[in-house]
């Protein structure tokens, strides 16, 4: 970007990422803790799901009893997942957008955050989630299935430490996830804690800078989130994604 685009730059931060809706903050580990704030831009790359198996065909003669076990993979409506890349500036602004100076990241660490929250999220009260809120969020969504509820997806507990702003949640704290890589279920990279801000849930991943993803692709982040657990339920739960960048 040359300076010229950059003084027509309107808000002070800009943080592009696939499959993002809202939200990015800038900080400096345990130097300048910053809120979350909403990206310039956002591009949204593709958004597809499973496709289901056909029928099997099975014919035997009358008279004649057939002893077989059936295996299904069924696309789960209760989850749904995103996944991208995340870019970043540091810059310095004045109240119109005009920017002075601003840094290009070659790495970029930190979290992504994904909550149900449209209003304010309340950072500086962030916690990790227990199962009491939980159990709570299973209700709010109707996840009533203990194979695939909130509590049970959640039952983890081995991530590494990080900052939410300014407040630091130690390491192994939290309700943890992994998702999976090369298709296949890990526990390395790739880490999603369930968090609390005293009111709602809220989602965050560990940003990987360019790992091999789920499908063998290179991602930042990949992480899942509860959907509407009620049965032939067809609508869709808005989610407010947040970035939160680290030097």
């Amino acid at each position: 970007m040359n300076r010229m685009k950059r003084n027509t730059v309107k808000k002070k931060r800009e943080v592009i990422f696939l499959l993002a809706l809202l939200g990015v903050t800038l900080f400096s580990m345990g130097v300048l803790a910053v809120d979350p704030v909403g990206p310039d831009s956002v591009s949204l790359g593709s958004n597809e799901t499973g496709v289901s198996a056909s029928a099997y065909t099975l014919n035997i003669s009358g008279g004649y009893i057939q002893k077989l076990n059936l295996t299904a993979n069924v696309q789960d409506p209760r989850w749904k997942a995103f996944v991208g890349e995340v870019f970043g500036t540091f810059s310095l602004d004045d109240a119109s957008g005009s920017t002075i100076y601003d840094w290009s990241l070659s790495t970029v660490t930190g979290n992504v955050y994904a909550t149900r929250q449209s209003g304010s999220v309340s950072w500086s009260s962030i916690v990790c989630a227990n199962t009491t809120t939980l159990e709570e969020e299973n209700v709010a969504m109707n996840h009533t299935n203990v194979d695939d509820n909130i509590t049970a997806t959640f039952s983890g507990s081995t991530h590494d430490a990080f900052y939410v702003g300014g407040v630091q949640i130690t390491a192994n704290s939290c309700p943890t996830l992994n998702t999976y890589v090369n298709n296949a279920t890990q526990d390395v990279t790739f880490e999603e804690m369930s968090l609390y801000d005293g009111s709602n849930i809220i989602y965050s991943t560990i940003l990987e800078q360019d790992s091999t993803g789920y499908d063998g692709g290179s991602y930042d982040f990949q992480m899942i989130v509860p959907e509407k657990g009620i049965p032939g339920y067809s609508g869709a739960t808005a989610y407010y994604l947040y970035v939160e960048l680290g030097t």
